[in-house]
């Protein structure tokens, strides 16, 4: 009997989908995405008719960090930049949803603090820019805002000594950090060789200043209030470049002449979210403090010997000069833990004891760079 020819298998039934079907697929895809985006915000917004707070947290950040850890424990393929962007839009239009917010930050838009509001917060969130770090503060205690954002300290030019000074000055509460990772974009409509002058503000320029020096030694550099307004000064003038973020770059139509041109690869500016209370305690805590001490030999170190005492680990200290007085100074501290945690509990009550003014300023969930 002869042998009967073999049928050939099509790619389909083989296991190999062809580019119809993956197309299909996506679109069916795409389309199931939509019905579960507004189905979890519907859930969200049935949930807060019976608590606000409870619907809140699922517009947390810590939602966030959830759906990263998902992410890797099953091999995804999304980077985490890429997954923490979808899900802070996701976040920020459901909070909008059951209890809209509003957040003040130094401005102008397209400033880094525009971009680490955004990161917290969400494009969806009402971002008001206020033109001083001043003004943030006062918006967020007079209740203007729900919260504000302001820079704290950066990695290479140490603390903001304008948001110290107003914690020294105005009562609010820290109840959240935002640290970013800040990259300088040398922007411009022009060729490298053209740059007569380069824009930007000064703690910009000084965290450039050796590629400056490097790359466009015969440019001049000047200082403006923001690193948007000189991305929108390189738009207006010829020979002009601009250091600013990518972003405003984009805003502004300017070419991007030099990439990432920070001397310090590493350049974090953290952020405070300030606000009416601190955030409740999630395991992995940091907490911020502000004490005064008498004027008199071994108070700092019988303060600081509270810390070691208690076991408790500093991540961030800081001194400053009490205003009107030439030889005193506040103490900012910041350490691990929340002030409901029993050992933050005991060394707050030991420390109170040894300084003439003690201010919690605040606790926040641990959080990593980001951008």
């Amino acid at each position: 009997m002869a042998k009967q020819p073999t049928k050939k298998k099509s790619s389909a039934r083989a296991g190999k989908a062809t580019a119809g079907q993956l197309r299909a697929k996506i679109k069916r895809v795409d389309q199931e995405l939509v019905k579960l985006v507004n189905e979890r915000a519907g859930l969200v917004k049935k949930l807060a008719r019976f608590s606000v707070e409870s619907a809140a947290d699922f517009c947390d950040v810590k939602v966030v960090s959830r759906a990263l850890g998902k992410s890797v424990s099953q091999g995804g393929l999304v980077d985490a930049t890429t997954l923490r962007a979808v899900f802070r839009e996701l976040l920020s239009g459901s909070r909008q949803l059951i209890a809209p917010v509003k957040v003040a930050y130094l401005g102008p838009p397209y400033s880094f603090s525009h971009l680490a509001a955004s990161e917290r917060f969400g494009e969806s969130a009402d971002l008001i820019p206020v033109e001083t770090i001043a003004a943030v503060f006062k918006e967020a205690r007079n209740g203007d805002v729900d919260y504000g954002l302001v820079p704290l300290e950066n990695s290479t030019d140490g603390r903001i000594v304008d948001t110290l000074d107003m914690f020294a000055r105005v009562s609010v509460k820290v109840c959240g950090e935002v640290p970013l990772r800040i990259h300088h974009h040398l922007l411009g409509r022009c060729q490298r060789s053209e740059i007569r002058e380069v824009y930007s503000k000064p703690q910009a320029l000084s965290q450039c200043r050796n590629w400056l020096a490097k790359h466009v030694p015969g440019a001049e550099l000047k200082e403006v209030s923001s690193t948007a307004v000189a991305a929108q000064l390189a738009a207006k003038k010829k020979g002009v470049a601009a250091i600013a973020s990518r972003q405003a770059g984009m805003h502004y139509e300017l070419e991007v002449i030099a990439a990432a041109i920070e001397d310090n690869q590493d350049n974090i500016t953290r952020f405070a979210v300030i606000g009416p209370e601190i955030a409740s305690r999630t395991g992995s805590d940091k907490t911020a403090l502000m004490f005064g001490l008498a004027h008199q030999p071994g108070a700092l170190a019988n303060a600081m010997s509270v810390f070691k005492r208690s076991s408790l680990n500093l991540t961030w200290i800081e001194s400053f000069p009490l205003r009107g007085s030439q030889n005193e100074y506040l103490f900012f501290v910041e350490l691990e833990g929340h002030p409901q945690d029993t050992k933050v509990k005991r060394a707050l009550t030991s420390l109170d004891k040894k300084v003439v003014r003690l201010e919690v300023l605040g606790a926040y969930g641990r959080n990593e760079p980001v951008g």
